[in-house]
């Protein structure tokens, strides 16, 4: 079996989405990690396949991508990684909106993208065995950012890893009450990240002998939970959308505050929902991180601004990773290659929103 770009990128050291731009001679690549990889895949005996033009007879040269909301900032964000490896090789994006399960079953029962595309992204979808059978029993390559399936390429990172690093943070802190504002939707579209950063923060408390309070964790977006996102948003919309986590954040936050014995620290399952916890500890007259320490999930753009601590992701990566692999898998003819899982790394990012626990010092009295 020949190398696939994976291997390449596993002997040189570096993601497989730099593979594929110093291979194809994009800017963004070192001179010393160019010849690494061109060196590598000389070794290897890899050989890209010919350009997109030379494919181009009986092929739309279009990618589809499925995500469950345009305008949030990390579809967004991988939509971006994934149009320029994928405009590099010569393919065009057509997104399609999955926002909940009725529309998940839409568009596995009826398939828009059949003969409209080359291949498909799916981005944080969870399918079920039974809709991802259909999905692959399709001639259109399919690759997933966000979940795993046997049988399809995949770009994730390691939620309940990410989820250890911002709780054992905080613990590392003193700290001891620690509250956890969650994603979870029990009524819309499931996703399993909130799930696997749950088991992330309940296994940092097992280990640390605390005991997990149900009522330190609180849903951050519950508004989001109850509405019905429509296909195609008006800028309006888009605002509104975008102000529900931050809205969802600083409700939970309130929530917290109101319960016996508050948090002392609040690790938040997205920046967004962080900076709106923020917000409420702040309006309460409380001090971060004097009163609450507060960690986020992201390293969204506004993260730095806000000085937010955060578990960073490589957003745009995902989404460049997960092109590199699919266009390797449409160029190829044999259908012999291996599938891959890449899972990119999380990483601590201090700042100034968590600090240590003030041993000693009298209890946050709720704030009704």
């Amino acid at each position: 079996m020949s190398a696939s770009i994976g291997d390449v990128a596993q002997l040189a050291g570096v993601s497989v989405a730099t593979v594929s731009r110093a291979i194809r001679g994009l800017p963004n690549v070192s001179p010393s990690t160019r010849d690494r990889v061109l060196r590598a895949a000389e070794q290897l005996q890899y050989s890209a396949h010919p350009h997109a033009s030379r494919l181009a007879a009986g092929h739309t040269m279009t990618v589809g991508m499925a995500v469950p909301v345009l305008t949030q900032w990390f579809f967004a964000q991988v939509v971006a990684g994934a149009e320029g490896v994928l405009a590099a090789s010569g393919y065009d994006v057509l997104l399609y909106s999955v926002p909940d399960n009725h529309a998940k079953q839409r568009f596995v029962d009826r398939m828009p993208f059949s003969k409209r595309v080359d291949g498909l992204i799916a981005v944080d979808l969870l399918f079920v065995s039974s809709e991802f059978e259909r999905l692959t029993a399709q001639p259109v390559p399919l690759v997933t950012v966000g979940t795993s399936h046997d049988g399809a390429p995949s770009v994730t990172i390691d939620n309940v890893d990410g989820a250890v690093k911002a709780t054992r943070h905080l613990v590392n802190l003193g700290h001891r009450r620690i509250g956890l504002i969650t994603h979870h939707q029990p009524h819309a579209l499931p996703f399993a990240a909130p799930l696997q950063r749950r088991r992330g923060y309940e296994l940092v408390l097992a280990e640390a002998g605390i005991t997990v309070r149900e009522n330190l964790i609180a849903p951050g977006n519950l508004m989001a939970a109850a509405r019905r996102v429509a296909p195609l948003e008006t800028a309006q919309g888009s605002s509104r959308r975008g102000s529900l986590a931050l809205q969802g954040g600083a409700e939970a936050m309130a929530q917290l505050l109101t319960v016996d014995r508050p948090p002392t620290a609040v690790f938040a399952e997205s920046d967004e929902m962080a900076v709106g916890a923020l917000k409420t500890v702040r309006d309460a007259g409380l001090h971060v991180p004097g009163d609450v320490s507060i960690i986020g999930f992201d390293d969204h753009d506004m993260a730095a601004y806000c000085d937010l601590t955060t578990v960073a992701q490589p957003v745009q990566q995902q989404g460049e990773t997960a092109a590199a692999l699919l266009v390797e898998h449409m160029h190829d003819d044999t259908g012999m290659r291996e599938t891959t899982s890449v899972v990119l790394p999380t990483k601590i990012v201090v700042r100034a929103t968590t600090g240590p626990h003030r041993s000693g010092r009298a209890d946050i009295a709720a704030v009704p």
